[in-house]
């Protein structure tokens, strides 16, 4: 599987990361929720060349994961600010930013803390289910197929498949 096709795949993860995965994305994105919002502030944060950071932002504003707004019209300047899509993304930084805590720290502790204004206290991003609000451990956890695999494997097994040649038929479905 080439990179350029990883949003073809049948999987959630990749498909996600054909959009936030690559080198920079998340940092714009970052900068994004501490409320940069314009250009040259995202350069001037991260410096990143204007080539390339004109690339990331495009492709954010293209999958909508950022909007882009003017702010001044002559000369006509914009700023880029999260949507709903984007903002769906604030459990994954909060999640990032505590494993990097974690284990990249180098013993020093954590750069940032984040405080919860609701309560007034510091805060850590945590997976809990749904349901019961148990913490998520990835051995209480399994994956089964959602709504479109499902019908896809009924579809395939109505024309002849058995269910082990599903994986193999995929394969070569999302093969360039």
């Amino acid at each position: 599987m080439r990179w350029n096709n990883i949003d073809k795949q049948s999987c959630s993860v990749a498909r996600a990361l054909s959009v936030v995965g690559e080198r920079w994305t998340m940092l714009i994105l970052r900068d994004a929720f501490f409320g940069t919002r314009r250009f040259d502030q995202f350069q001037a944060n991260l410096g990143i060349t204007r080539h390339r950071l004109s690339e990331r932002l495009s492709k954010l504003v293209d999958h909508g994961v950022l909007v882009k707004v003017p702010y001044q019209q002559r000369p006509l300047r914009h700023e880029y600010r999260l949507t709903r899509k984007g903002l769906g993304l604030y459990p994954v930084m909060m999640s990032l930013a505590r494993w990097g805590d974690e284990w990249m720290d180098k013993g020093e502790g954590a750069p940032l803390e984040y405080r919860h204004l609701p309560c007034g206290h510091p805060t850590q991003a945590t997976l809990t289910c749904s349901e019961c609000g148990e913490a998520l451990r990835p051995a209480e956890v399994t994956p089964q197929l959602g709504a479109v695999l499902k019908e896809l494997a009924a579809r395939l097994e109505r024309e002849g498949h058995t269910f082990e040649d599903i994986p193999t038929l995929l394969k070569h479905a999302i093969s360039p």
